[in-house]
């Protein structure tokens, strides 16, 4: 398994996209007005608290005020309260917390009232972007996430990663972090730390508490509101939080991000600061080069095609996402309907774990997978889907399957959804949208396969544009499709046909698939 990531730069926006062997999994986008992502910390004041929902709402800057739960206020909110007094007043210049006296932990079942009153300082974090018509969610228990721990003020505990499953080497982790960690900090142990020496770690935790000293002396001076710590560029964010030893390449356009990428890298991982490439080529733009745009066109639309001519159908509402899946209109070697049910929910399993990533889908999921009778092959289905979302950094869960064959997900979302618009202008003027041309390819593609296995000969007819992108270059797509299927494919241009129009005849032209 191969990790790439590739970065496009242009003047309003950075684009991120991470593939796995080739293919597209997460994309993400890096706006320059983008002033509230997540990690960032603001020193803030309440505006509003409301007993009604147990909630404050503070004003760190956004159109819309940033709501703050009781239960996200963290168990040290009043110690946290008085340094901030205290750092602000310039009566406290030991931002270690290791002489700094705690106050009593408030009540986990306490009101908001009871803590927090209108106009006062608090120093706060986003933990959710503003999405839609909602501000950003925010927490007053700070966190500094570094490569290997998070750094957690105003706290003493030490917490080891779930997914560390030994116990001898968690027991060693957290001896090894209890005795680095600084008094009034607590330190959350990470994933990546698994194997990590005593040096990595201390260098870790000393780079986070070198940004909350720097952090604190912006303090006296800060105005209210204003971010006093911001998160990593995206691109180090991804890199802190889903880099590791897979990874192939790092391929950037923008020189200036190629060389903060390359330091950072430096840092984390010397040993795999090579991999970072400057791309340089005029002629191809990256996304192109790595067949990135295509696979955006292909992959965000209403309809999804997966291989041997299944497809979902993904459809948004208000209150959740629906998903469908389909087998499509094919021929199977699967001898009977449950071995062909399972093959085509294998299949959609894997699209469908890839889908909820790249579009950063939240909330509430519903899967309408194809029925099965064999429970065993239900079990099958749901500890596959499992394994595939093991690697989706953002908190889920997954239901077994009901008995109406439904599965359901729920998927922490932190930042808006991806949503990309798929539909183009329609060039015939008949119906106003239309699909992307490019999906045409993928769709003739699924067509062929299924043509070839009962006809030997084999006519295409599309529209000249269409059978020019099919037949030009080397190797064209009709000489892979050769190459793939040992059959010759005649293809014979059009003119009276639409854009996206195709049929193919066979030797007799006797038409094939309508």
């Amino acid at each position: 398994m191969n990790k790439e990531l590739i970065i496009r730069s242009s003047s309003e926006a950075v684009d991120f996209a991470l593939l796995k062997d080739g293919k597209l999994i997460e994309l993400h986008k890096e706006e320059e007005k983008s002033n509230f992502q997540v990690g960032d910390i603001f020193i803030a004041k309440i505006r509003k608290p409301v007993a009604g929902l147990n909630a404050a709402f503070v004003n760190v800057g956004f159109e819309k005020d940033a709501f703050l739960h009781y239960h996200d206020l963290g168990p040290n909110l009043a110690s946290q309260l008085k340094f901030i007094k205290l750092v602000s007043a310039g009566k406290l210049k030991d931002f270690s917390l290791k002489n700094f006296q705690f106050e009593k932990e408030i009540d986990k079942d306490g009101t908001i009232t009871d803590v927090l009153s209108s106009n006062q300082s608090v120093l706060v974090q986003v933990v959710k972007e503003p999405i839609s018509t909602k501000g950003p969610r925010i927490s007053a228990e700070l966190s500094l996430a570094g490569r290997f721990i998070v750094l957690v003020p105003f706290s003493d505990r030490v917490s080891i990663s779930q997914k560390i499953e030994d116990k001898k080497e968690k027991e060693r982790l957290k001896r090894l972090v209890q005795s680095i960690k600084p008094k009034g900090f607590g330190v959350i142990v990470r994933t990546v730390a698994e194997g990590k020496n005593t040096a990595e770690l201390e260098k870790d935790l000393q780079n986070l508490l070198s940004r909350w000293t720097a952090m604190c002396k912006k303090l006296p001076t800060a105005h209210h509101p204003s971010k006093v710590l911001g998160e990593l560029n995206r691109a180090s964010s991804i890199l802190r939080d889903v880099f590791n030893d897979t990874f192939s390449g790092i391929q950037i356009d923008d020189e200036e991000l190629y060389n903060q990428t390359k330091d950072y890298l430096q840092e984390i991982a010397p040993s795999k600061q090579s991999i970072v490439k400057f791309y340089q080529s005029k002629d191809t733009p990256i996304f192109e080069k790595y067949n990135i745009e295509r696979q955006i066109k292909t992959s965000f639309g209403k309809t999804v095609s997966m291989s041997k001519g299944a497809y979902l159908i993904i459809e948004h509402t208000e209150a959740l996402h629906v998903i469908d899946v389909n087998s499509g209109n094919r021929s199977n070697k699967a001898t009977n309907q449950e071995d062909t049910a399972m093959e085509v929910n294998m299949i959609a399993a894997a699209e469908i774990a890839r889908q909820l990533r790249l579009r950063d889908m939240g909330g509430i999921i519903v899967v309408d997978f194809i029925d099965m009778s064999n429970p065993e092959n239900r079990k099958v289905l749901f500890d596959f889907l499992k394994e595939e979302m093991s690697d989706d950094k953002a908190k889920h869960k997954i239901l077994p399957p009901s008995k109406f064959g439904l599965v359901q997900i729920t998927r922490q979302r932190v930042r808006p959804e991806v949503n990309i618009k798929t539909r183009e202008e329609d060039p015939n003027n008949e119906s106003g949208e239309i699909e992307a041309p490019i999906q045409i390819i993928d769709k003739i593609a699924f067509d062929l396969e299924r043509v070839l296995k009962n006809h030997k000969d084999v006519v295409l007819n599309v529209h000249p544009f269409v059978a020019a992108y099919l037949t030009k270059g080397f190797p064209s797509l009709r000489s892979k499709w050769f190459l793939e299927h040992k059959k010759w494919v005649k293809i014979i241009p059009r003119d009276a046909y639409t854009y996206l129009e195709y049929h193919f005849y066979d030797k007799k032209e006797n038409a094939v698939i309508e």
